[in-house]
């Protein structure tokens, strides 16, 4: 029986385990976003969450916990000093796990991983203003634009309009 088992191993050895996880933990780190099985995803989701949220508290003691796990010191760096503030304000959930489809040889089901505050092109689609179709009034602001454009154009037809009396009375 599997009590209290709920690691998922991966089919690997715990030395080829800890040894993929932390390279794959630091290429999420380089990256930002890498791609990989939805398995090793979800066990690379709770290998790396608990460490970004130890480089939330930039000590001594904190760096060493996390080079233990990383072995890489220009990542625990990036870490500390990018990572860690961009996502100072958050109380979790620092990675996002997209699913792709299957790959094509052994029929495997692939995702992206990606570090939440790192990706543009969602936090652009979530800051977007949301519209409705059933105003048709333009805002203050741009009718004061308009206004203002209106009057200026306005004002240069009759200029030339009075160029042109000049013009025709010599």
């Amino acid at each position: 029986m599997r009590h209290n088992n709920k690691i998922n191993q991966l089919g690997r050895t715990a030395s080829h385990r800890q040894a993929m996880l932390s390279n794959m933990a630091c290429s999420l780190i380089t990256h930002k976003r890498i791609t990989t099985t939805v398995a090793k995803a979800k066990v690379l989701r709770r290998y790396v969450e608990p460490l970004i949220t130890k480089a939330k508290d930039d000590t001594t003691s904190s760096r060493r916990e996390v080079f233990k796990y990383l072995k890489s010191k220009t990542v625990v760096t990036e870490l500390f000093q990018e990572v860690s503030v961009k996502v100072g304000d958050r109380p979790g959930g620092y990675t996002r796990i997209i699913k792709l489809g299957t790959r094509e040889g052994d029929n495997a089901e692939m995702c992206f991983i990606e570090l939440v505050d790192y990706n543009e092109n969602m936090t652009k689609q979530a800051a977007k203003p949301k519209r409705t179709r059933r105003s048709r009034r333009r805002k203050s602001s741009e009718t004061a634009s308009v206004e203002v454009e209106s009057q200026a154009t306005e004002a240069k037809a009759d200029e030339a309009v009075e160029v042109d009396k000049k013009d025709n009375k010599e």
